[in-house]
């Protein structure tokens, strides 16, 4: 792979960076010692740094040394996710029930290393801003900052985002035209009933057996609601009842999430998802309360700027390791929203590489990101700098 030697040369510190990073995570909204060093770090290579943007969020700004009109945007992601870490490794969690299971630390550490690079050559013609995200993780990080004037204090003609993938070899990356990721949607639903005791169970009225009809009923929505072309998910991630084995629960609840890519379908599980939620509690006659919230939209990446991306990362990695045809996943992304401000592009960046917390997939408490995908990523964020800044 043909990473320039001046960034190979960077992977040890970024690296350090990373582990640092692993060793403290913050979950969202409160990376404070993240974007503290974030921006410490900018302002010893000389870029103008903006703190406090959408919150924790943190901008820099480095102009290349030719003039130029253009500007572009960068973006990485910074928090955390509230969970356990399960590996034993020097650099794990210190913070318990937090971990870096998404790789955020390595998005983090490797647009520092672009940042450094950039500010040590600054051979581009135009503006380059650093965007390092709060809160990705379910709390519209990505939002906050566009709501707090991220485009109107840093104009850009095109953004990008990367993100690592453990399910592609190291070095490989996927970017397509079009939807990338899925809009994603959460649920909670309570269904209320009356206690009694087990043993007389018709003097209560038991939501159980409305949840677990619920349930598949849940289930039959994408199985035989929805047309097979129009990708839909519906995961039940938490249900919780009772406090005794021997206590009817007065409550059941149930919460998760769903994924879809087309607007249509997303209107339509909305639709139907209701319908099936008043429908069951109806017929048990038991209460109902659901919150349904709409939260990300799908990722579409614009056609332009995906084909600008794919050619400045096979540039680094070779054509033979660019795929421009893969599926589109059912996870989701936040960096969709700064995607509805402006044209840019969401690549997929391969890690699985020797270590099995490298082939783990995300959101696994053995998960670990794979520190030689670092080079590669600051190569693919500069080639995409020198192109669109020529």
């Amino acid at each position: 792979m043909p990473v320039p030697a001046p960034i190979a040369a960077l992977k040890d510190e970024i690296t350090e960076w990373r582990r640092d990073f692993h060793a403290h995570p913050e979950i969202g909204f409160e990376e404070v010692r993240t974007s503290g060093i974030v921006a410490e770090k900018l302002e010893s290579w000389g870029i103008e740094v903006h703190r406090g943007i959408g919150r924790t969020g943190v901008v820099g700004v480095l102009r290349g040394s030719r003039p130029g009109n253009r500007s572009i945007g960068l973006r990485a992601d910074m928090d955390a996710l509230p969970m356990p870490e399960l590996n034993d490794i020097p650099h794990r969690s210190q913070n318990a029930g937090k971990m870096h299971a998404c790789g955020h630390d390595g998005h983090t550490a490797m647009l520092l290393g672009t940042a450094k690079h950039l500010a040590a050559t600054r051979d581009f013609a135009g503006t380059v801003h650093f965007i390092f995200q709060p809160a990705e993780e379910g709390l519209t990080g990505a939002l906050a900052m566009v709501e707090d004037g991220l485009f109107q204090r840093f104009p850009c003609d095109a953004v990008y985002g990367i993100h690592n993938l453990p399910t592609l070899p190291l070095g490989t990356v996927a970017v397509r035209p079009g939807t990338v990721l899925a809009a994603v949607d959460y649920f909670a639903i309570r269904l209320k009933g009356r206690s009694s005791h087990g043993a007389e169970p018709h003097r209560g009225l038991d939501p159980l057996p409305a949840a677990t009809q619920l349930y598949a009923a849940l289930q039959s929505l994408v199985s035989r609601r929805v047309d097979p072309h129009g990708t839909a998910v519906i995961s039940v991630g938490q249900f919780h009842a009772g406090t005794s084995d021997i206590v009817i629960p007065e409550m059941v609840e149930m919460r998760g999430t769903i994924r879809t890519l087309l607007p249509e379908v997303r209107a339509e599980m909305d639709r139907l998802f209701h319908q099936a939620v008043a429908g069951t509690a109806a017929a048990h006659g038991v209460e109902v309360e659901l919150d349904y919230r709409r939260s990300y939209p799908p990722t579409i990446n614009t056609p332009e700027q995906a084909a600008l991306a794919a050619a400045a990362a096979a540039s680094v990695v070779g054509e033979a390791a660019i795929k421009g045809d893969f599926p589109s996943l059912t996870a989701g992304e936040d960096f969709s929203y700064m995607l509805q401000n402006a044209p840019g592009a969401f690549l997929l960046i391969g890690q699985a590489g020797e270590s099995e917390t490298s082939r783990t997939a995300v959101h696994n408490g053995r998960y670990d990101f794979n520190d030689d995908l670092s080079p590669i990523g600051v190569a693919c964020f500069a080639a995409i700098v020198k192109a669109e800044l020529a």
